[in-house]
């Protein structure tokens, strides 16, 4: 049965289905993850105490719906549209990113997120 969570935020949540990978296990175990939001462009991201590596697939650029875990800065970050970084209409990554999960994203309501806003994650019964 694949794992799934909930990323809590405002009043609004996303159900994460966790792929099989090493970095989404290290999540996983860290349940339930409270933080703060930063935003970088049309990204959201937010600090966790998971630790992983750089796994061999990391990439920088990512689709929407693909939830990543930020290895150097030790955060989950969500891109839903262009960053700073972003050449076209790309969602690139500050950084080389671990693809841990999927979700179906409402642009509506992501956009809403503010940096300084409280999320949560936690497991799915």
């Amino acid at each position: 049965m694949l794992k799934k969570c909930k990323i809590q935020v405002k009043d609004f949540q996303l159900i994460v289905t966790l792929r099989q990978t090493s970095t989404a296990e290290e999540i996983w175990k860290a349940l339930p993850i409270k933080s703060t939001v930063n935003t970088w462009g049309d990204e959201v991201y937010f600090f966790t105490s998971v630790d992983a590596l750089v796994e061999d697939d990391a990439n920088d650029i990512i689709n929407l719906g693909e939830i990543a875990y930020w290895p150097s800065g030790k955060a989950i970050a969500i891109g839903f549209g262009k960053t700073p970084a972003s050449i076209d209409k790309e969602i690139r990554l500050a950084d080389k990113c671990n693809i841990w999960g999927d979700c179906n994203i409402d642009l509506e309501k992501i956009k809403t997120i503010k940096s300084g806003d409280k999320i949560f994650v936690e497991k799915c019964q």
